[in-house]
């Protein structure tokens, strides 16, 4: 009850309102929808190479830092990763916003509090993102960090580490569920505003998005699964991050076809998120 009663307080509001009246603003909406495209783009990246790696034509398994580097290493690579840049802050803009001056009405109970730390969780992951294709515009010298395993090994570590990689694991689990559960039920074409599309395109529109929001899901189920299992195990070198969890999937039986599918998932749910930049209501 104290904990509410703080986040209600006068300061809390006035940071609150503040934020809503930022977000409210034009410009606020207009980097909303540049960075759902920027984080299409990105999972287009993901789902185009893992798609070549199961059609035999090249590829590879990769994760949010490897499209990073593709970008990078492509025709007009820095004017076209600027440009990335720039959309991915965007996102983390109107993470920030979703968040801090609850754009999506979630409220103030712990249901909403959950679901709006969620995205500041996710504006904070993108930060760490655009700084890294920042870092690589600016011809600044970076590693690709310690990834999953890394800090999965830092958070084993810490008192009750096991356990505290256990509930992150159950937690990604459980954000996969519900990526499933947002696929089946289909909640998200209200939050699309479809109604200048005929049947048919608003037909396409809700079948791709809901294979690519399913698609997202058994990524993050596999990665939840391993992180689970490198927790009971103790072992960090079990853990898995994207790319490694599409490299999973790769050397399953009929490991091409899996990894196909769920590659054409990926490219689905970066059509959705263009879909989220042009027709979402902010």
């Amino acid at each position: 009850m104290a904990t509410m009663d703080v986040m209600r307080g006068p300061g809390m509001d006035r940071l609150s309102n503040g934020a809503k009246q930022a977000a409210s603003h034009p410009w606020a909406k207009k980097l909303g929808r540049m960075g759902y495209a920027a984080k299409g783009a990105v999972y287009a990246i993901i789902g185009v190479l893992a798609l070549k790696l199961a059609a035999g034509e090249g590829g590879r398994t990769t994760d949010s830092h490897g499209a990073v580097d593709t970008v990078a290493r492509g025709p007009f690579g820095m004017v076209l990763l600027s440009v990335l840049v720039v959309g991915l802050l965007g996102f983390v803009t109107w993470r920030f916003a979703q968040a801090f001056a609850d754009t999506e009405e979630k409220g103030s109970d712990g249901k909403g509090l959950a679901t709006r730390a969620m995205y500041f969780l996710s504006g904070a992951i993108y930060a760490s993102l655009a700084l890294f294709a920042a870092k690589m515009v600016v011809g600044a010298s970076q590693g690709r960090g310690r990834g999953t395993q890394g800090w999965t090994a830092t958070l084993m570590e810490q008192p009750f580490g096991q356990v505290l990689v256990a509930l992150v694991g159950v937690g990604i689990l459980g954000f996969a569920v519900k990526q499933f559960h947002k696929a089946w039920k289909g909640k998200f074409l209200e939050k699309l505003t479809l109604t200048g599309l005929a049947g048919r395109q608003r037909h396409w529109v809700e079948r791709v998005s809901r294979f690519g929001i399913a698609a997202r899901g058994v990524v993050f189920a596999v990665i939840g699964i391993f992180l689970v299992r490198s927790a009971v195990d103790a072992n960090p070198g079990e853990a898995k991050g994207l790319g490694e969890a599409l490299a999973v999937l790769a050397r399953q039986p009929a490991g091409d076809v899996l990894l196909g599918i769920v590659a054409a998932g990926l490219v689905a749910y970066a059509a959705y998120m263009v879909l989220q930049a042009r027709y979402r209501r902010l």
